[in-house]
């Protein structure tokens, strides 16, 4: 079988997807010898190359825009070529902060309340009045960030109004929509779910400490900086909730094949999502992998399932 791994792109997370890639692509040739396992960048010349060069199946793992936000998985499915991952619609629906947050609010599971602000509403209206407003509604601390994209970029944590249109600007060098959003404080975990032999497991929550109050771009990929706990310190009754609730995320918002859910664990045992990503990180730092070598489960051992499941389903 051809199986061709996308990395890279034009988003700000290019750097990581890379990295993604060639674990994934390597983990895969350990686990499939016999099958041919490409790496490619994603530019003008891949359509060229795809038409050429027609793999059995794509395995998606561009961060940030394209790669999770529905526009790339919209071109495949336009070319008829299997993938991995989630299908545009519900990739656009996830890649979207607010409205998935609104989502998994109105079937009752708890995440922060939010106000998603587009930077043309602080020019119309003025931004002092507009954030005294949502400070008056959210309170403080909150946590601003892009409506859009992952790695934490241009997310921060705001204890003072002084510092909020600070933190805004920061925000919006990410994105044209910013979501803050009320903070609550407790243990970061994040889960990863995978579908296997027709069921949807749910791995062994990773316990995420950073060196400081945020876990930022450098925390999350800089060797070293960042301390996991994997399974997560956490009760039994806690660890159910937390994988029953990125379960839950999971089939809600209509994904497939994989997702991470990133929740945090509030004082009384309470899991409160936050966001829910499609094509998780894979580095070496990344969550997913951990997770996975504490379930004892093989990184190509489950790619390669995946990428025989996308074939499957294809009728091919």
């Amino acid at each position: 079988m051809h199986v061709l791994v996308l990395a890279g792109g034009l988003s700000a997370e290019r750097d990581v997807s890379l990295r993604s890639g060639r674990r994934v692509a390597e983990a895969l040739r350990g686990e499939r010898p016999d099958w041919e396992v490409g790496l490619t960048d994603v530019d003008a010349s891949l359509l060229a190359r795809l038409a050429e060069h027609r793999p059995d199946c794509i395995i998606p793992l561009l961060h940030g825009a394209a790669g999770e936000d529905g526009a790339l998985r919209d071109v495949l499915q336009s070319l008829g070529i299997p993938f991995v991952g989630s299908t545009a619609a519900s990739s656009r629906l996830a890649f979207d902060k607010p409205v998935a947050a609104q989502l998994v609010r109105d079937a009752g599971l708890l995440t922060p309340e939010g106000v998603a602000m587009p930077q043309s509403t602080f020019r119309e209206l003025g931004a002092a009045g507009v954030l005294a407003a949502v400070v008056d509604r959210i309170g403080l601390p909150m946590v601003v960030k892009p409506a859009k994209g992952g790695s934490a970029l241009g997310a921060s944590i705001v204890h003072n109004a002084a510092d909020l249109p600070a933190a805004m600007v920061g925000a919006f060098a990410y994105g044209d929509v910013v979501l803050m959003e009320q903070f609550i404080a407790g243990t970061e975990i994040a889960v990863g779910i995978f579908e296997r032999d027709d069921d949807i497991v749910a791995l062994p929550a990773v316990e995420i400490v950073p060196p400081g109050e945020l876990y930022d771009y450098a925390a999350r990929y800089t060797a070293g900086t960042t301390e996991f706990f994997c399974p997560a310190r956490l009760t039994e009754e806690q660890e159910r909730a937390a994988q029953a609730m990125a379960l839950n995320v999971h089939v809600l918002l209509g994904l497939r094949d994989w997702s991470r859910t990133d929740l945090i664990i509030d004082a009384g045992g309470r899991p409160w999502f936050l966001e829910v990503n499609v094509a998780p990180g894979m580095t070496e730092t990344s969550l997913v992998p951990q997770a996975l070598s504490a379930a004892d489960v093989r990184l190509g051992e489950v790619m390669a399932e995946l990428a025989e499941a996308a074939v499957s389903r294809s009728g091919r």
